[in-house]
């Protein structure tokens, strides 16, 4: 039998995505910075898009906009005199507009606390050539330190409150408060930092920023601590004060002294002293006067555009080619087409971002503890989207909330089963968060196994395996109970 080709009609049906629905499907992706940038870009190759400049007088009378974010921290206090006599010495060997959308319906949601908008973010826009700055650094080194998402959040509060010279600036503990931790969680937090390059970053003053130098140095003795003690007669150069308080002899105190020279009193200017903006957020959630959640738009980051239909009229009635005409109309229909894929992003946003703030009002209240476990298809299921969407929407978008300022998917965390039954769920992170307490309030006699913290755990409710404390445990940088216990020994 021969082979033979024919022609053969088939009916089908497939999906096809067109030009303008791919491109619909990246603006939800977009940060508001990309957006920006496309919608510029649209308008300069568009003649008929032109930007709705922004009223000044309008945004001014709006009771509903909501508050600015910050845009730095303090600087911090002067340098004193012991900085100023060390650095000048030798040292050795060296060379508005109004919202466009809210929701008020939340009545039975309660917030508590102040809008807290204390972020920091890597400037996108900067040049690519210039010198990295401190906060950059640091961030880069929070990462790699911390797996915790409520450990990032502290470290980054901390971050900002960084001066250039790298000393911690304002009250850290009110951190605890703000985002419902221990102050010893954030203590631990803070220990961590103080470990970062470059050296002494994350001191309060000048005595410990020194005495972080030389700890790593493995020289801070008794007498070496003493010198730091008394860093006003360092200033005055009184040596014979200097030897009673740090009993050494003239020669042992001008070596001490060499050697302190050779410190860096200000660690922080070695980077880029550029200001850190912090981060613009998309959404903003606040409390109404009825206690309800108000949840809206930034209006500064969404562009405002507008098809100019007198401009059309007017050059369509000049056109007589046939192909300027085309032009024209192409222009028109993708004028119009993007103010709708605008509009419909920004209610995509607001919805997830609703949807959000509904699921996590624990969190919001209470704290890191209290976060509860979601998944993009919780998400999804309860607006009818798809996980998909979803997910791009909670790309590169912050919502600042009265806990601060979030990654939208920082509320997207794994799930681990209650022992209660019912469907009830615990966060990995606030489990996390929990064996970290555990592990922080246990008395040097009674140090606490993994087992031990399994059973303290299902006597809460939370049903673990033993090996995923241990992964948690690891995660967090802490010991095991054997190490522990050595080190209790040792310590006592």
């Amino acid at each position: 039998m021969g082979l033979s080709q024919r022609l053969v009609l088939k009916q089908g049906q497939s999906l096809v995505m067109t030009p303008q629905l791919q491109q619909a499907i990246k603006l939800l992706q977009m940060s508001s910075a990309e957006l920006q940038e496309f919608v510029e870009a649209e308008i300069e190759k568009n003649p008929l898009l032109e930007r709705e400049e922004y009223a000044p007088a309008k945004a001014a009378a709006s009771d509903d906009r909501p508050s600015a974010v910050d845009k730095a921290f303090a600087a911090g206090s002067s340098s004193d005199e012991t900085a100023e006599f060390l650095q000048s010495q030798p040292p050795a060997g060296s060379a508005d507009g109004q919202s466009l959308y809210r929701d008020t319906a939340w009545s039975s949601l309660r917030s508590a606390g102040h809008l807290s908008l204390d972020g920091g973010d890597l400037d996108v826009t900067a040049n690519l050539a210039r010198d990295i700055t401190l906060a950059e650094h640091l961030t880069n080194q929070l990462h790699l330190h911390f797996q915790d998402a409520g450990d990032r959040l502290i470290g980054q509060h901390l971050i900002g409150m960084v001066n250039e010279a790298g000393y911690l600036t304002g009250d850290a503990m009110s951190i605890a408060e703000t985002l419902g931790a221990t102050p010893q969680h954030i203590e631990s937090v803070l220990a961590v930092l103080k470990t970062f390059e470059p050296t002494g970053v994350f001191a309060s003053g000048l005595a410990e920023c020194l005495k972080l130098q030389l700890e790593e140095r493995g020289r801070l003795d008794n007498a070496m601590e003493a010198l730091i003690g008394h860093l006003d007669l360092v200033a005055r150069r009184d040596y014979q004060a200097l030897r009673q308080r740090c009993g050494v002899g003239l020669e042992e105190l001008q070596h001490m002294l060499a050697e302190l020279r050779t410190l860096n009193p200000k660690p922080g200017h070695a980077y880029g002293s550029e200001p850190v903006s912090p981060v613009v957020p998309d959404i903003f959630v606040r409390q109404a006067p009825d206690g309800s959640w108000i949840v809206e738009l930034n209006s500064e980051t969404l562009p405002r555009v507008l098809v100019n239909n007198r401009y059309m009229a007017k050059v369509s009635g000049q056109t007589a080619r046939e192909e300027d005409k085309l032009f024209l109309a192409g222009c028109h229909a993708q004028a119009t087409w993007l103010i709708r894929s605008l509009d419909q992003r920004a209610n995509t946003v607001l919805k997830v971002a609703r949807e959000i703030v509904r699921l996590q009002d624990g969190f919001l209240v209470h704290g890191v503890q209290h976060l509860k476990p979601i998944t993009l298809k919780t998400v999804a299921d309860a607006i009818e989207m798809h996980e998909s969407t979803v997910s791009r929407v909670t790309t590169n978008k912050y919502m600042a909330t009265p806990r601060g300022v979030f990654e939208l998917k920082y509320f997207f965390t794994n799930a681990i089963p209650a022992t209660g039954g019912e469907g009830d769920m615990h966060s990995s992170e606030s489990v996390r968060h929990r064996v970290k307490e555990l592990i922080a309030a246990e008395a040097a006699g009674r140090i606490l196994s993994d087992d031990d913290i399994v059973d303290a755990l299902r006597g809460e409710g939370i049903e673990i395996a033993r090996r995923t404390v241990a992964k948690y445990r690891e995660s967090l940088g802490i010991l095991s109970s054997v190490q522990r216990r050595r080190e209790a020994r040792l310590k006592g």
